[in-house]
């Protein structure tokens, strides 16, 4: 199960505006860029991301129904800020992996044993 929508709420109004600093050159973290389904609002939302041959995995710590998911999906892709680079993303596929797979061994970790968030979204650049 991710991790609980008060935690979002929480980090949301506290971690998130100290990560949004460090997200977009630490390594492990990015920023996604999306629209708003309903506002059109732009958003930036920090998490981890890992890059993989054609694009990039994240972990859905909030699950699929977060609204960056949902706006992302909507739109069929974002922009991504990490380490120090802008991607454009496209084809946003949402799947689960109950053993983290992709990603790196504390991440791994993380996600089985203490988050218990077994769903990622995959997105590929644009050559």
């Amino acid at each position: 199960m991710p991790a609980p929508r008060w935690v979002a709420r929480a980090n949301k109004i506290g971690l998130n505006q100290l990560t949004r600093f460090i997200a977009p050159w630490a390594p492990g973290w990015a920023v996604v860029i999306h629209r708003g389904r309903k506002s059109g609002r732009t958003f930036r939302t920090p998490l981890w991301a890992f890059r993989r041959p054609h694009g990039f995995v994240i972990a859905l710590t909030y699950g699929s129904q977060a609204d960056w998911v949902r706006n992302v999906l909507a739109a069929g892709g974002c922009e991504l800020e990490a380490r120090r680079r802008r991607y454009q993303l496209t084809a946003p596929e949402v799947y689960r992996d109950e053993n983290a797979t992709d990603m790196p061994a504390f991440i791994r970790f993380m996600l089985r044993r203490v988050i218990k968030a077994p769903e990622f979204l995959s997105l590929k650049t644009l050559d």
